[in-house]
């Protein structure tokens, strides 16, 4: 066969296909050479979002891996026509078949540098940021070297930082460790403190997590809260049984309460269509007047007390104090811990997590794929429930050791954050519990030592709240690449794909 001028306009005669590269479906869809049809439709592919059968989700490849890939598909052909431009040997294909992903040290770092966790981490930088300019501003020596500041600049910004720095250097002793401390109890004080703050937190948000991960939201962590406590409480000073039992069954009475409060949404959601999010915040007031009531009857108002509180809950039922009787970090901490990594392997090693997950993927398609939805949706609640139940028994049997209507403070809905920030995944919901409960811990210490007023904990929390809701702006501000947006690995995959389809020419 002659070979073909490749500047020649005329179209090269069709060469017959062998059963390889002929492909009926392939002409069909092209009306051109076997070579033609296969290059065009890669090309076609590379183009399109995901409709490569190869590649898929996986279509972000490096050059050679695609080059080789294309390569293998399209020399074949060329051989067999014979012509000038035939491409190379062809290169054999990884074990497996298909396009290889790029797995170098490169990629996972700009995986690292790129991902929601980032966002998360820099959300944290720029509020804490923004926080430190609001203290400054709220200071009066600042102020006052405010009012000169065109004739000497750096005095108001000298003052501004040192006021800054002076609080959150208090944050950091009242929540972490206090070195100025006379003995070791007064030096573990502070993160005796953080710890016992974040195990509520902890708790409450993998509740919040969880549903999340299921495409629910589980808005009454409040109100689950203050079920497990009731039900905790009335045991703990009710059931008079022996220590090390007395302890468990609260626990598992506060579990029952909490997936009962939760369980009543995630029925009716599955049952009726009725949205989750306005059943949890109506349950939310129906708990605390619910509480506020049972604390009036003589079952749970303590004797001799004309005060909303139920009796003291018995020695038996209290969590065991972890580092000695002068510091609150108790037993319940431990068991929030527990709950991360079950959690953990409930969602990402077990079929009802796989479920859930599906489920809060794609509702439909997991119905479709034979998946019981309504089954999952009741169970997800259940177990969210469940566990804010257990934020609920760590107030009761961990520090306060009493029933009040209070008792749940803003928990269930500082979860709600805790989560977010913790982008749904239960080791980041431990950790932002952390954060959240140093925040907790240091506002004291930093309003104590340094007159700043706590209300800047939570203008800080509320800015990580915000944001978190706006990624790309965060982003933009620290110039860190989308990893949703094509970028240059589209452009990569098109012109390893056309360089491919010219037999290898440059």
């Amino acid at each position: 066969m002659t070979s073909h001028d490749p500047t020649d306009p005329t179209p090269e005669p069709t060469a017959p296909a062998d059963d390889r590269t002929g492909d009926h479906r392939t002409g069909d869809r092209t009306g051109d050479s076997a070579t033609g049809a296969r290059s065009a439709t890669r090309a076609d592919w590379s183009e399109d979002d995901g409709s490569h059968p190869e590649s898929g989700a996986e279509r972000a490849t490096s050059d050679q891996s695609t080059a080789t890939g294309a390569t293998t598909a399209t020399a074949p052909v060329a051989a067999a026509e014979g012509g000038e431009g035939a491409a190379p040997p062809p290169i054999a294909a990884p074990a497996g078949g298909g396009l290889v992903k790029d797995e170098s040290s490169a990629t996972v770092l700009h995986r690292i540098f790129s991902g929601n966790g980032l966002v998360a981490v820099l959300s944290v930088v720029l509020a804490v940021i923004l926080g430190g300019i609001l203290i400054a501003a709220t200071d009066e020596p600042t102020v006052t070297a405010a009012g000169y500041f065109f004739a000497r600049p750096m005095d108001t910004i000298s003052a501004g930082f040192t006021a800054a720095m002076n609080a959150y250097a208090a944050l950091f002793t009242g929540a972490i460790v206090n070195p100025q401390a006379e003995d070791l109890t007064g030096m573990l004080y502070p993160i005796s403190e953080t710890l016992t703050v974040a195990t509520p937190l902890i708790l409450a948000g993998l509740g919040v997590t969880l549903a999340f991960r299921a495409g629910l939201f589980n808005i009454g962590a409040q109100g689950q809260i203050l079920l497990g406590a009731t039900f905790a409480a009335w045991v703990g000073f009710t059931w008079h049984l022996p220590v090390g039992l007395h302890i468990v069954v609260a626990v598992l009475a506060a579990i029952v309460g909490g997936a009962i409060w939760g369980g009543i949404p995630g029925f009716l959601k599955s049952r009726t269509g009725a949205h989750e999010v306005i059943v949890t915040i109506m349950l939310n007031y129906v708990a605390i007047y619910l509480v506020q009531y049972l604390l009036t009857q003589p079952a749970f108002q303590r004797p001799g007390s004309s005060n909303p509180i139920s009796p003291l809950v018995d020695d038996s039922a209290m969590f065991p104090q972890l580092l000695g009787p002068d510091l609150r970090l108790h037993a319940g901490f431990l068991v929030a811990v527990a709950a991360v990594v079950v959690v953990w392997w409930l969602l990402s090693r077990s079929t009802i997590g796989f479920e859930f997950r599906a489920v809060g993927a794609n509702l439909h398609a997991a119905r479709t794929a034979g998946i019981n939805t309504t089954r999952a949706t009741v169970l997800v609640m259940v177990i969210a429930g469940a566990l804010a139940g257990l934020a609920g028994v760590a107030q009761v049997s961990g520090t306060e050791r009493a029933l009040t209507s209070d008792i749940a403070a803003s928990f269930g809905f500082d979860a709600i954050t805790v989560a977010l920030l913790g982008r749904s995944t239960p080791w980041g919901t431990f950790f932002a519990g952390l954060l959240f409960g140093a925040f907790r811990a240091g506002g004291v210490a930093m309003q104590t030592q340094t007159g700043t007023p706590i209300d800047i904990v939570l203008v800080v929390q509320s800015l990580i709240v915000l944001f978190l809701a706006a990624p790309p702006l965060v982003r933009a501000l620290f110039r860190i690449p989308d990893p949703g947006s094509p970028g240059k690995s589209r452009r990569r995959t098109r012109r390893a794909a056309a360089t491919a389809s010219t037999g290898g020419a440059a």
